[in-house]
């Protein structure tokens, strides 16, 4: 058999949907390719009669566009719009962290090179917290925690821990207790005040002889002054007969237990003096806290004091078993009445939608290990209140700050159902589901 076998003549072939009469010549050759087997390959060629026909397999590459590549993506095609939005964040990413770095190369440490001393006020979970976090900050720096426990005071001195609150957390060994103010405050640098404000003034008016005018109070506690409607600080510089004292406020989300554990979180201080501020933020940022600094004290203090009445609804609707949709709207709502209160009484706004307003609320009214949210969920499921307080061994700021919130609104002709409704059950003048029943009876209004 001959090695080629040639058709018979061309015929004409008219392109689909062609109005052209003109017929595009072809050829048809039936032939073997190189080092293949005995079978024909058929192979179909379209060309011109000027053109040199090469006879290839089908399935071979064309040297112009090798099989192992692939073209090259058509603009406007998703795979280049994938492709150009992950360039896009590669280069937001990269302009982010270069800012970061030269942000920290410039960043001041003086503050923290210059302290020698910090006092704690207070021996509980936070106070406990906060003395080991700046304790670590420093070992050189010598940290005094001033207790009322004396069982507490030993365990710190005798086994470098708060048996009490942590048991199972070594504290640095720069962390001292005692229950004598005038060595806890000699020669302090910084002051936090963690006592629980119902306590706070009574504590410091005992104290007040031994802290230097001049002493910085950050206060970490959260709360308004039941009987008086003062804030910390207004509590403390009039407690201790120094309206000149340095105040700052320090709030966030912060549990004592993840501080303890060293976990990623933010937090802010306020002070109206920037240097202060700006002072207080070298001492307690570190590479798992970040500190913000802020003008707005009031603010500050208004949402953190709040924000505990508020996870004591959330507790009651989960003690009742209401599902997240009524939780979810109720906080919402409870945000709304913090800033309608917090900016009648000077506040900004923003402060309210960040670390120290809702970064803390959230926190507070959506985890288990909230002091405030546990005491609302054992009212919910039908608890004394009296019975859920005594069988608590920490303070939930919220119990005794509701009454404070509400006579605050009426001060200042603010409308607040739900803190108010905390307010009546926490008195034992409502249930929580006949509050629950008043407060979705309320008039549909426009939102503000």
């Amino acid at each position: 058999m001959a090695a080629l076998l040639e058709p018979p003549p061309p015929f004409p072939l008219l392109p689909p949907n062609s109005n052209s009469t003109r017929p595009i010549p072809y050829n048809l050759k039936l032939g073997r390719p190189a080092n293949s087997s005995n079978k024909p390959a058929l192979l179909l060629s379209l060309h011109s009669p000027t053109t040199t026909t090469t006879t290839t397999p089908c399935c071979a590459a064309t040297p112009e566009q090798p099989a192992s590549e692939s073209p090259d993506p058509v603009p406007g095609t998703a795979l280049v719009r994938t492709r150009d939005r992950r360039r896009a964040v590669r280069l937001a990413w990269e302009k982010l962290v270069r800012w970061s770095r030269s942000w920290r190369s410039k960043a001041k440490t003086d503050v923290l090179e210059r302290t020698n001393k910090v006092v704690v006020l207070g021996g509980g979970s936070f106070a406990t917290a906060m003395a080991a976090h700046v304790a670590n900050r420093k070992a050189q720096m010598e940290v005094n925690m001033l207790v009322r426990d004396v069982q507490v005071c030993q365990s710190i001195n005798s086994n470098h821990c708060n048996r009490k609150y942590f048991p199972e957390h070594k504290l640095p060994d720069n962390v001292i207790a005692t229950t004598d103010a005038k060595t806890a405050l000699l020669g302090a640098d910084y002051c936090l005040h963690a006592v629980p404000v119902q306590f706070s003034s009574s504590f410091l008016e005992g104290i007040a002889e031994h802290v230097y005018p001049g002493l910085p109070f950050i206060s970490v506690s959260k709360g308004l002054e039941l009987n008086t409607l003062r804030t910390m600080s207004q509590l403390i510089p009039q407690a201790l007969n120094n309206p000149r004292q340095p105040f700052i406020a320090l709030s966030g989300p912060s549990f004592a237990l993840e501080l303890m554990n060293k976990l990623p979180t933010a937090m802010v201080v306020a002070s109206k003096d920037k240097k202060l501020a700006n002072a207080a933020q070298q001492l307690l940022a570190c590479n798992y806290l970040r500190i913000s600094t802020s003008s707005d004290v009031i603010g500050v203090e208004v949402a953190g004091a709040l924000k505990n009445v508020l996870a004591i609804a959330a507790g009651i609707v989960d003690g009742m078993n209401l599902g997240n949709n009524c939780k979810t709207a109720l906080v919402a709502q409870g945000c709304s009445e913090i800033r309608w209160l917090a900016t009648k009484m000077g506040a900004k706004p923003t402060t309210i939608t960040g670390l120290s307003g809702i970064g803390d609320i959230m926190l507070t009214c959506f985890v288990n290990l909230s002091r405030n949210r546990t005491v609302g969920v054992r009212l919910g499921s039908g608890e004394q209140l009296d019975d859920i307080l005594s069988s608590m061994n920490q303070v939930a700021e919220g119990v005794s700050t509701a009454g404070a919130v509400i006579a605050l609104a009426q001060k200042y002709n603010v409308k607040m159902p739900v803190l108010t409704a905390v307010a009546r059950i926490i008195d034992n003048e409502l249930t929580p589901k006949k509050a629950v029943l008043e407060l979705m009876s309320l008039p549909q209004v426009e939102e503000v």
